[in-house]
């Protein structure tokens, strides 16, 4: 399975959030998304930067509630970690590990945001794999 299925099977869409936005803004989009981080862009296509739940409460550790009135820009992580359409799970697993990330931006080949794949989507996808290699295996050995 590689990311191109993952992404066939949510959706590419992508939150976004450019990097003038405050953090009670993010924090509000995080929270009625439902999702743990997005992705900084000022044009939806450019990847700038990308802030998480964990940027937020770093800062909010910080600096405080205060916090909540910097910007996007101050505290988003610039040294974005991308994947692309046809990289399968097991490097997005140990891209994740390696790097200690959640989420990984989908590009193109000109560098253009195309999606998202989080842990969470990564772990699906290889629980998949793994019951169709199960099925796969418990049918050869009944000889079915």
């Amino acid at each position: 399975m590689n990311v191109q299925s993952i992404i066939g099977g949510k959706g590419s869409e992508v939150a976004t959030i450019p990097q003038t936005a405050t953090l009670r803004d993010a924090v509000r989009a995080l929270g009625e998304r439902r999702i743990g981080a997005l992705v900084v862009s000022g044009d939806g296509r450019a990847i700038e930067g990308i802030v998480s739940e964990r940027d937020i409460v770093r800062a909010a550790a910080a600096l405080g509630e205060s916090s909540l009135d910097r910007s996007v820009g101050s505290v988003m992580s610039t040294d974005v970690i991308t994947c692309a359409a046809g990289d399968g799970v097991d490097r997005l697993m140990s891209l994740m590990t390696e790097r200690r990330i959640r989420h990984l931006p989908v590009v193109d080949e000109r560098g253009h945001l195309t999606g998202i794949v989080s842990i969470g989507d990564v772990v699906k996808a290889r629980l998949a794999e793994l019951e169709h290699e199960n099925h796969a295996l418990a049918e050869y050995i009944s000889g079915r």
